[in-house]
């Protein structure tokens, strides 16, 4: 299906207002230069400006990510792994395996994404993007590749309670720009922490650990969504941070780690989460504005942020 739309309808995921309802508009919607994918109410949308495109419905899809190409979606649908192209045609589902948060490989044939792995715990699985019939295969741990495919778990209910709440156990991955690496949560480093962020070598199956909570570490909280810039000096994650004391806890926000220093900041505002980069100089996150869940566009160098549309789990269509 894809419908031309001007006006949002308000979202129902992440932290939003009942299908049917007329959200309030922003004054001005910035031109993006490239499509945006996002949810709202479970739908996908498209869009790069004033105007939106319905792609998909059914109030169960989520996660939408780009192709390498710009040409194809991957989401997920019902917690299973789905294709479709760009205008929301031609769907396609690519296993019936329950699946989070997928991330296309940068030459465009295979997909990441987040499952039960050999250990019982999360772990992270490869699966052609094309072929029919398609098996996925182990990626992280290490020690589960080659192993027999553990038993189909079935699909995760929607999280549901506060922001963070929901988004603690959101397992999607982030393929990096040039393929050597995965980011994803968990890992070998939940042996020592509550929670943690890893960046994963796909050639050895080393795993290096960017954010952890709990356990060895200062405070509680989480690090997850991770995403990419396009030119890979940049990985930022939406995180949350309980501290000894109030003074040291912060609400749900986003982290931009620099990959090369290994230097950290907090980029947006409190409650901006799952950034999506444009560009070296801005980026797309959900945040909160006029109540909702929107997406706003961020300068990354100020931090101003700008709305664009009602939505959440933002993804930007690489530009050719």
């Amino acid at each position: 299906m894809r419908v031309a739309v001007r006006i949002a309808v308000a979202v129902a995921g992440v932290a939003g207002a009942g299908a049917g309802v007329v959200p309030a508009q922003a004054a001005s919607v910035p031109s993006v230069g490239s499509l945006v994918a996002y949810v709202r109410g479970g739908d996908v949308y498209v869009s790069k400006g004033t105007t939106e495109t319905l792609v998909a419905t059914g109030g169960s899809w989520a996660r939408p990510r780009w192709s390498p190409d710009g040409k194809t979606l991957a989401a997920l649908k019902g917690g299973q792994l789905w294709t479709m192209k760009a205008d929301g045609s031609a769907k396609h589902r690519i296993t019936t395996r329950a699946a989070s948060g997928p991330s296309w490989s940068p030459d465009g044939k295979s997909l990441a994404f987040a499952s039960a792995s050999c250990s019982g715990g999360p772990g992270v699985f490869t699966i052609s993007a094309t072929a029919a019939n398609a098996v996925p295969e182990a990626l992280f741990p290490s020690y589960c590749r080659g192993e027999e495919l553990p038993q189909e778990p079935e699909a995760r209910a929607a999280a549901t309670g506060s922001l963070s709440e929901r988004l603690r156990f959101d397992d999607a991955v982030a393929w990096s720009p040039d393929g050597t690496k995965v980011a994803f949560r968990g890992g070998d480093c939940e042996s020592i922490y509550d929670a943690c962020l890893t960046v994963g070598t796909v050639a050895t199956g080393g795993e290096k650990t960017v954010a952890a909570y709990g356990g060895g570490s200062l405070q509680d909280g989480f690090a997850v969504v991770p995403g990419w810039r396009g030119d890979g000096a940049k990985l930022a994650w939406t995180a949350y941070q309980r501290g000894e004391t109030e003074t040291t806890d912060q609400p749900v926000h986003v982290v931009e780690y620099d990959t090369v220093t290994g230097s950290k900041r907090d980029l947006g505002a409190a409650q901006d989460r799952e950034l999506a980069y444009v560009d070296s100089k801005s980026a797309v996150v959900t945040g909160t504005y006029k109540g909702g869940s929107w997406v706003l566009v961020v300068n990354t160098a100020t931090g101003a942020r700008t709305p664009f549309h009602q939505g959440s789990q933002p993804a930007v269509q690489p530009k050719k």
